[in-house]
This record gives structure tokens, C-alpha cells and sequence, in this order.
């Protein structure tokens, strides 16, 4: 009966219901006039009985139907993988399954169209740091030097500001290069993914803040995607437990599991509350894991409290995620960006904005 066109259901119950009809027309069965009793309740026991297949038949025929579009109501392209069930008549399941189709190649135009997005943002925040570190830090290291020749020759009375000058000019240079180093986190291509979060860790363990972590050793192999996604996941993670959480404690963790790796940033902050839309940080964590085909999940923490945000990626899924050969997180090549990598999170030491949107 599943595979029963729903023209033909209905179109068989008409039939059924027209023919008892006919027939108790030429039958014995009369209808006096005017109606008795016992010939009413017969006529409208029998159009119950009709209009309760009839009803049956509908309801079971559109029962598919009503799932999907709750499966419609419910898609997210950000988290793949759901389907709605192929069940019903010919015509609904050919309908549920180029839906399912229609998903599938959606999902995959979204991976394509994020990869080249992100790996533009990546291209660019690199020029960005380079340009950040040869051209305005140098100007500034040059100013420092003229402005130590000036305090050299100046009077007591213009040392004073001349060495006020010298502290600010000094400052803007370390922010400088700060900003170029979370653009484009050199140690990650120096040192390592587990240096770089380590780094990462010291970083954002500010004043009213401490960061805690856990990189454990003996991690497969890991391609340069993957690395930067880690690095990006967690970047963003910890700038939203800074500036959003209201945490005083925050862990960053990072495991092998029995089918990969699993990152893992925890906070005992607020957390978002359940009616909380996700803000752009979220749903670029969630865009850069579809680019290596890693699970991002947000929970609540062990507690109650704290949000706990965990990066799992399958040894398959990061098999296949890149053609490039996979090294060890502790590698020390040069390496360029690829796909996977987005924008950056901002800086860690800004006092936190109140409020849970993440």
C-alpha cells in the first residue's frame, strides 16, 4: 500500500463509496417518504462510515507531507545532515526525496561558497598583518629613534615631554603589533597547533579572567586546515567567554577521542540563554567547521552554568578534508592560508559588554 499512488487511494475510496451506493439504490433497501427512523440511522451510519475512511485515507496519505514541511521549518544549513524521512504515496516521496536532494546540494554550494569566503578573509587579514608589521611598524620604530635623538639634545623642561611622547609612541607599537599577531598568529605557523593554543591560553588570561589549559599529547596528525580551524574555533570561543560570558574562569582543552580530535573551550560564565539568537561568531564557528566536516556543538556546562563549546573532528572527515599531507601539531614549516579560517575575534583584553549574545 506504500507504494500506492494517493490519486488512486483516494480515487478507490470514491469508487467504494459510489458502487455501495449504487447498489443499495437497485437493492431491496427503500426509503420511505417521509424518512422513518430506522432508514435514517442506516443513511447516516453508512456517510459516517464513508467519511471516516475518506478522513483515514487523507490523513495517512498527507501524514508525509506534514513532516516535511516541519523538516522544511526546521533545515539549518549550518547544522547538515538532516533529512526528512521518504515515506507515503508515489508522488510524496518523490517529492520528500528531490527535497533531500535539493538539501544535499544546497549544503554542499554553502561548504563551496564559505571555503572561498573565508579563505578570502584569511588571504586578506594576512596582507593586512604584513602590511600592519612592515609599513606602520617600522614607521613607528623609526619615530621612536627621532624621538630619542630629540630627548638626547632637548632641555630638562621638553625631556619630560618628549619622554611622554616616546611611552605613547611605544605603546601604539605594541598594540600594532598585537593586532598583527591576531591576524595572522605566527606562532601557529612556527610552532605548532599545541603552541599556538598554549599561546592563545596566556593571551587571554587577563586581568579578571584566567584561562586554563589542557593540550594533551600523542594528537594524529592534523592537515593546515584543520590547525587553522582549531586555532580560529577556539580564538572566537574565548572571545565570546570575554567579552559576553561575564566568566572568571575559563578551560581550553584539547584531546584525541577514539574517532579524532576534540577541542573544547568551557567557561563558568552566564551562557546564552535558550531564546538567545547565535550572533556571527557562532555561525562563523559553525561555517568553519562544515569546511572540514567537524561537529560544533554548544551546551551548558556540567553544572548548569557556563556555556561549553566542543569542535569534534573524525579521522575521516579530516582525511578527506584537504589534499595536502597531514604533519604533526608541533611542526615548525612556514605555511600559508588556506580554506577554514575567517574572520578574527577581537581582542581578548576589552572589558566585557554585558549581555549574553554570543
Amino acid at each position: 500500500m506504500a507504494h500506492v499512488s494517493l490519486f488512486w487511494r483516494i480515487f478507490a475510496l470514491n469508487a467504494v463509496g459510489l458502487i455501495v451506493a449504487a447498489a443499495l439504490l437497485l437493492g431491496p433497501v427503500t426509503v420511505s417518504t417521509p424518512v422513518l427512523p430506522g432508514e435514517a440511522l442506516v443513511v447516516v451510519a453508512g456517510l459516517a462510515a464513508l467519511l471516516a475512511v475518506n478522513a483515514v485515507v487523507l490523513r495517512v496519505g498527507l501524514a508525509p507531507l506534514g513532516r516535511l514541511g516541519r523538516a522544511m521549518a526546521d533545515a539549518d544549513l549550518l547544522r547538515p545532515g538532516a533529512r526528512a524521512v521518504v515515506a507515503g504515496p508515489v508522488e510524496t516521496a518523490e517529492l520528500i526525496t528531490t527535497y533531500n536532494a535539493m538539501l544535499d546540494r544546497l549544503e554542499a554550494e554553502r561548504a563551496a561558497s564559505a571555503a572561498r569566503a573565508l579563505s578570502a578573509q584569511e588571504r586578506e587579514r594576512h596582507r593586512i598583518a604584513r602590511e600592519l608589521h612592515d609599513e606602520v611598524g617600522q614607521t613607528l620604530t623609526a619615530v621612536l629613534l627621532q624621538l630619542k635623538r630629540v630627548a638626547d639634545h632637548a632641555t630638562d623642561d621638553l625631556r619630560g615631554e618628549v619622554g611622554q611622547a616616546q611611552e605613547a609612541t611605544r605603546a601604539g607599537l605594541e598594540e600594532i603589533r598585537r593586532i598583527a599577531r591576531r591576524l595572522r598568529p605566527g606562532v601557529l605557523d612556527e610552532l605548532g597547533l599545541v603552541s599556538a593554543l598554549r599561546s592563545l591560553a596566556a593571551e587571554f588570561t587577563t586581568h579578571g579572567l584566567t584561562v586554563r589549559h589542557d593540550l594533551r599529547a600523542g594528537l594524529p596528525p592534523l592537515t593546515e586546515e584543520t590547525e587553522l580551524v582549531l586555532y580560529r574555533v577556539a580564538q572566537e570561543a574565548l572571545t565570546n567567554t570575554a567579552r559576553h560570558a561575564g566568566a572568571d574562569r575559563a578551560e581550553l582543552r584539547l584531546s584525541p577521542v577514539s574517532d579524532g580530535v576534540e577541542l573544547l573551550v568551557r567557561d563558568n560564565g552566564s551562557g546564552p540563554g535558550p531564546a538567545t539568537a547565535e550572533g556571527a561568531g557562532i555561525r562563523g564557528m559553525r561555517e568553519r567547521a562544515l569546511l572540514i566536516g567537524a561537529t560544533l556543538t554548544l551546551t551548558s556546562g556540567t553544572d548548569g552554568g557556563g556555556t561549553d563549546v566542543r569542535l569534534r573532528i573524525g579521522t575521516r572527515a579530516e582525511a578527506g578534508s584537504a589534499p595536502h599531507p597531514a604533519r604533526g601539531t608541533g611542526s615548525g614549516a612556514d605555511r600559508d592560508p588556506r580554506a577554514g579560517v575567517g574572520e578574527g575575534a577581537a581582542p581578548a583584553h576589552r572589558s566585557p559588554t554585558p549581555g549574553n549574545h554570543r
